[in-house]
């Protein structure tokens, strides 16, 4: 967990200073997880992370939250031999018009592969498509929990979440390795609980 952390941070994937997140509130930290399709070995890292939260779970197929999660769905797909579908943003409006590509059975169950957490929202947007499916979904695994509510709203609507670090623990890392200065720990962490969704 240490290393890929410090690699997060290396590669300027976790970020400090003012921005604002997609529910309008800025924050004083971004986790920018798209950087890693960027440097495999990062990628390889984070796939292989998820994996091991998860290596003891039942299902069938995988799915990952576009767009971010994608990349790390497919390399555990890939690596583990696990069939994986994929969720359409925009339904197109001319071919076969599905919301979710590649082939399944009614009854399968899913994982949900996705990058962070937040309120858990966009996670909801990847489950309702393949319920429709008739898919069950039972398991989310995610790299990052930003502790601001997302856990707490995906089980108490049944689902299992399982988290490679939290956001708590990502910045204790980064101050025990000298790599971030007491004050913006403070800062982020109070962040965290003014902002609980």
């Amino acid at each position: 967990m240490k290393e890929l952390i410090l690699k997060l941070h290396e590669i300027n994937a976790i970020k400090f200073g003012e921005y604002k997140m997609k529910s309008g509130i800025l924050t004083p930290i971004y986790i920018d997880l798209r950087l890693t399709v960027s440097y495999p070995e990062v990628l390889q890292m984070v796939a292989d992370a998820m994996w091991k939260k998860i290596q003891d779970v039942n299902f069938d197929l995988m799915c990952g939250v576009p767009y971010t999660a994608l990349p790390f769905a497919t390399i555990m797909s890939v690596k583990n031999n696990k069939p994986m579908v994929m969720r359409r943003k925009e339904v197109k409006e001319y071919g076969t018009k599905k919301a979710i590509e590649g082939y399944f059975k009614p009854g399968q169950t899913c994982l949900i592969v996705e990058d962070l957490i937040t309120s858990g929202s966009s996670v909801f947007e990847t489950i309702e498509p393949l319920e429709k499916e008739d898919l069950r979904v039972a398991d989310i695994v995610v790299l990052v929990d930003r502790e601001q509510g997302g856990k707490k709203h995906v089980e108490e609507k049944g689902y299992h979440l399982h988290t490679v670090f939290t956001l708590s623990q990502m910045l204790d890392t980064l101050k025990k390795e000298n790599k971030l200065d007491s004050g913006m720990v403070t800062k982020v962490k109070t962040f965290i609980a003014d902002n609980q969704t």
